[in-house]
């Protein structure tokens, strides 16, 4: 990722960029950041995480979406674009074009070596402040290792479970779910 980080934007112009912007950008503390292009393993990942969830998703209420989907962290004003959203139950957004979800249930991201700090510590910490989310996943691309935070009642106590190998199942219990990463990384060559 790169940021733009010469002056700090208000809110009102980081939406105005957005709207008129080909690409994606998140909003951090009055700074625009540019959303890099994605590595092929990455993108397997992805495809195959979309593919493992959504056949298991089929009639339960929720939705899938990827990179596209943004959202929004209500409290700190943050945008930002996960790589994988479920929402459960009707999909609330804002107002603003692009338009932002502001519910959703699980994130998954697929880390990579210039976003896994941020995406464990500053973007987590906003994540957290969503009241919907229940779940939090963290993907390796380099190695079969999976990381999962699940939100404890309504509290922002979060249990932490990490789960490595290709024999090893992620399983995410609220909304039933199960992946094996031998599945969630089946594209991916030389993964162990």
């Amino acid at each position: 990722m790169s940021t733009n980080a010469a002056r700090k934007y208000t809110l009102e112009e980081y939406i105005a960029i957005e709207e008129a912007s080909e690409m994606k950008h998140e909003f951090r503390n009055g700074e625009i950041v540019a959303m890099a292009g994605a590595s092929p393993n990455h993108t397997f990942i992805l495809a195959d995480l979309v593919f493992l969830i959504r056949s298991q998703l089929k009639s339960g209420g929720c939705r899938i979406a990827s990179a596209d989907m943004r959202v929004r962290m209500t409290p700190t004003g943050r945008y930002s674009y996960p790589d994988l959203v479920v929402v459960c139950g009707t999909p609330v957004f804002d107002d603003t074009k692009p338009q932002a979800l502001l519910n959703p249930t699980i994130i998954i991201e697929v880390l990579s070596e210039s976003t896994a700090t941020y995406d464990r510590g500053d973007k987590f910490h906003d994540y957290r402040t969503l009241p919907s989310l229940t779940d939090y996943v963290l993907v390796a691309q380099d190695r079969a290792s999976v990381e999962h935070y699940q939100r404890q009642g309504e509290s922002d106590l979060w249990l932490y479970q990490a789960v490595e190998g290709l024999e090893a199942t992620l399983l995410i219990g609220g909304l039933n779910l199960s992946l094996p990463l031998v599945d969630v990384y089946a594209q991916v060559d030389g993964i162990v």
